[in-house]
């Protein structure tokens, strides 16, 4: 990869992930489309790979984040009910 390439790789990550603490994230976004674009040109191949398996990466991510969410609607449950007996038990006393 050409010097001029890896700078601007390093460039728009940097800046990027500046804009994204700071809550700029159209700004983060649109540096860090910049930097994509230059790292798809130098491995064109890798990219076309990765668009043609996209769906199936969509659909493991969905997969993950359904399971996240019944985890935290349990962990929410259990600790409503915990809060509750908790309660109970001080008006026991």
């Amino acid at each position: 990869m050409e010097t001029w390439k890896q700078a601007v790789l390093a460039g728009a990550a940097g800046t990027a992930a500046i804009l994204a603490i700071k809550g700029r994230r159209p700004a983060a976004v649109l540096v860090g489309s910049v930097g994509l674009a230059v790292l798809a040109s130098e491995y064109p191949r890798e990219f076309a790979r990765i668009r043609e398996e996209l769906p199936s990466y969509l659909r493991q991510g969905t997969r993950y984040m359904d399971i996240a969410m019944k985890i935290g609607s349990k962990i929410e449950e259990f600790s409503e009910n915990r809060a509750a007996r908790a309660f109970e038990e001080l008006g026991e006393y």
